[in-house]
């Protein structure tokens, strides 16, 4: 689909478009993320079906099952962890509207540095309120949960039971900070980086 556009425009600048739209989007929803702790609809409802609407404009009912599908694999990929309430729901359907514009390689690709970004960020945020041994008692507790409750139900309301006592993360902000990032270093914002888009 990005090659489509990029072949009738006879250049990479609609790419770059459409991911400072992205972009943009993200970054407002990291902000609001930020403050508020959730990512609202008004803003991930629009992005997702705006996606659908340009992909298949673009490329007919190809496009379009090309936009489904990176909504899909956005959807897939941080639905299991909020299931089990390690995440709201704003940020699923954030990953999923960055799907809906870019598809399934470049999103997944965004969620691989959007992991990165998040761990390094709860790393940080733990040395500096100095609480390593608590937390690190927490995640192996929530590991060990995983691994022998197994029931996606009840991992939800032990993880809303233990919401109060946790250091949250609110995590729009690594999946803006990662997506962008790979943008950055593929070249889908500026020409003078990145190894290439293909897909």
């Amino acid at each position: 689909m990005l090659e489509r556009l990029m072949e009738v425009a006879g250049g990479p600048w609609p790419v770059w478009a459409v991911c400072w739209l992205v972009t943009v989007t993200l970054i407002v929803a990291a902000w609001i993320d930020g403050r508020q702790l959730k990512v609202p609809n008004w803003l991930t409802f629009p992005m997702i079906l705006s996606g659908w609407a340009f992909s298949g404009w673009v490329g007919g009912w190809e496009g379009l099952g090309w936009s489904l599908a990176g909504t899909a694999v956005g959807l897939g990929l941080l639905f299991p962890a909020y299931a089990i309430g390690g995440m709201g729901a704003g940020d699923v359907k954030l990953l999923a509207g960055v799907g809906a514009w870019v598809g399934m390689v470049h999103t997944f690709w965004a969620f691989v540095a959007t992991v990165i970004v998040g761990a390094i960020l709860a790393l940080i945020m733990v040395l500096r309120r100095r609480a390593w041994g608590h937390h690190k008692s927490q995640f192996f507790a929530i590991l060990t949960e995983i691994l022998v409750v197994r029931n996606p139900e009840k991992l939800a309301a032990i993880a809303a039971e233990r919401k109060p006592r946790m250091l949250l993360l609110p995590y729009g902000i690594p999946i803006a900070m990662g997506t962008i990032g790979y943008f950055l270093l593929r070249g889908m914002l500026f020409p003078i980086f990145g190894v290439g888009f293909p897909m």
